[in-house]
């Protein structure tokens, strides 16, 4: 790949400045890891990439529905090459449930970057995640999950609702020792790879709406054996097509009920909880793959006389991408580090657990917002180039914009973040914990930046319900930038002077809304971050 792609063969962990900051500020067991981290950095950015390249372009899974002798098996066939990576991949899911943390799971996610290959294996994540805590009973299946001998999936969307799991119309029907599962689910991620998923279904009797809906475990074979579920076709996706995604058609299908049947919408949400985390670390790492092939080119590319890099409007572009990466990054591990302290309790949960699904939904929105803008400006950078499909940059656009659809879009992410300051008051912890020490740093630019986020609150959660979802989502994105900003702070504490720098450039300019300062140009702290690296490699 090294002709189509400046990324390609470089170890995608040394060459991450900002991860290891990151890392060393939010992840107490990082420096246990951080060999561990260099030698997975080598094998993401050799074998990996040009693996997901390789699906991507020329051997996407296909679906077969029929075996030799004529038995429907409904299963995917992937390239050896896809199939060898994903069981190398398969023990990133352990950490979680071996007395590890999540933030050494989301260290590997990011670095993968690929959303389909980093999908499949979130999906199986989240079926373990069901077992771990409400249906240990099924923990054989957990641990052919986390082994790789098994995949899982998380099947909710159904045609008529979409994100309005509350109008799902699959029914659970109770049947001795199991349940029987009839329905439709019309974006099943995993389709035809899935071993066991978990998907909802109404028992009968259950009340409509979302509360009504239980949770249960689907295997893809029954007891006797056989097919329990179909999967009628494979979607033509614009990107993500490492993830095979169809619609499964369940017909009493054998199910298992994860733990109460009254509280299946709380774990299906505390579910969506670990996928957003995923999203948003899946977001940063696209748009750290597109910044590394970025990095290539401005230090190769002579333009009317001077590399690109020298160009003042090619250094405003670099310190665009660094500010919104280091934001975005920093704001990340603190939600993940907030959800790891946190993952243990149950409904109906603590402030703490709250406050980390607070953090969340700003974390998916604005992340999904950065990857989205920078994986465009990538190919911008690389002029004509950057639109051809032939090379490594142009497929990281097409894979971002997933980001901001997948688990909720930022509509549904701000009725969520709204439920959460209404119902939960976990605004109340985030002024305690990020606003007021952001109004003691002693900054200008963070004492507008706190008393902003403050006043905003306050006022959504003073409006009446229509008015408040009116402004639920301009909310929720001045919220979460000030709460990157408040996160590349308390990053300087640890990592120096480069990240308060970040913080301030931040604040102006999706706070105030002012173009960068000039002054940047002849910073290369802010500037120039991963470019000796990037010299080095070419």
């Amino acid at each position: 790949m090294n002709p189509i792609s400046y990324a390609y063969g470089t170890n995608h962990f040394t060459r991450d400045v900002l991860l290891q900051d990151v890392l060393r500020h939010f992840w107490p067991a990082y420096p246990e890891h951080e060999s561990e981290l260099v030698r997975f950095g080598a094998y993401v950015g050799r074998e990996v990439y040009e693996t997901v390249y390789h699906v991507d372009h020329d051997a996407p899974p296909i679906l077969i529905h029929h075996d030799l002798d004529g038995r429907r098996i409904d299963r995917v066939r992937l390239s050896p090459a896809h199939r060898q990576v994903l069981q190398e991949l398969a023990a990133i899911n352990r950490p979680p449930y071996e007395g590890g943390s999540w933030h050494h799971h989301f260290s590997f996610g990011y670095l993968i970057g690929d959303p389909g290959l980093y999908c499949i294996l979130t999906i199986t994540n989240q079926v373990a995640y069901a077992i771990h805590k409400y249906a240990p009973e099924f923990s054989a299946w957990k641990d052919a999950l986390l082994s790789g001998q098994a995949f899982g999936a998380t099947w909710m969307t159904e045609s008529q609702g979409g994100s309005d799991l509350g109008a799902n119309r699959t029914t659970a029907r109770r049947d001795g020792s199991v349940w029987r599962l009839t329905g439709d689910k019309y974006f099943a991620s995993g389709a035809g790879l899935t071993d066991y998923a978990i998907t909802t279904a109404r028992p009968e009797g259950a009340p409509a709406g979302p509360k009504g809906l239980a949770l249960f475990l689907l295997p893809r074979l029954n007891r006797d054996g056989e097919l329990n579920f179909h999967v009628r076709r494979l979607k033509d996706k614009s990107a993500t097509r490492a993830v095979p995604s169809g619609e499964a058609e369940l017909m009493d299908s054998e199910a298992y009920l994860i733990g109460e049947a009254r509280l299946g919408i709380y774990y299906t949400l505390e579910n969506l909880t670990v996928s957003r985390l995923a999203n948003a670390i899946g977001a940063m790492g696209i748009a750290q793959k597109a910044l590394l092939e970025v990095l290539g080119r401005v230090t190769r590319r002579t333009s009317f006389g001077r590399l690109l890099q020298d160009h003042p409007l090619i250094r405003r572009d670099l310190a665009d991408f660094h500010v919104r990466q280091a934001g975005g990054l920093a704001l990340t591990f603190q939600a993940i580090d907030a959800f790891d302290h946190a993952w243990s309790d149950r409904p109906p949960y603590t402030p703490a657990y709250h406050h980390a699904r607070f953090l969340t939904h700003l974390v998916k929105t604005r992340t999904a917002d950065h990857a989205a803008h920078l994986t465009a400006l990538a190919m911008e950078l690389f002029g004509g180039l950057g639109f051809l499909e032939e090379y490594g940059v142009a497929r990281w656009h097409r894979e971002a914009l997933i980001t901001p659809i997948w688990e909720g879009p930022s509509n549904i992410q701000a009725l969520d973040f709204l439920e959460t300051v209404l119902k939960q008051k976990a605004h109340e912890r985030f002024l305690e914990t990020v606003v007021v020490p952001l109004e003691g740093v002693g900054q200008a630019e963070a004492r507008q930046a706190a008393k902003a986020a403050q006043a905003a609150l306050e006022q959504l959660a003073a409006l009446p319900k229509e008015q408040a979802e009116w402004h639920a989502k301009h909310t929720l994105r001045l919220i979460a930038d000030a709460a990157q900003a408040a996160a590349l702070y308390r990053l300087a504490e640890t990592a120096g002077e480069r990240y308060e720098k970040f913080a301030q450039l931040y604040i102006r300019h999706f706070i105030q809304h002012e173009e960068y300062p000039d002054w940047v140009l002849s910073d290369p702290e802010v500037w120039g971050v991963g470019l000796d690296a990037a010299r080095s490699d070419s």
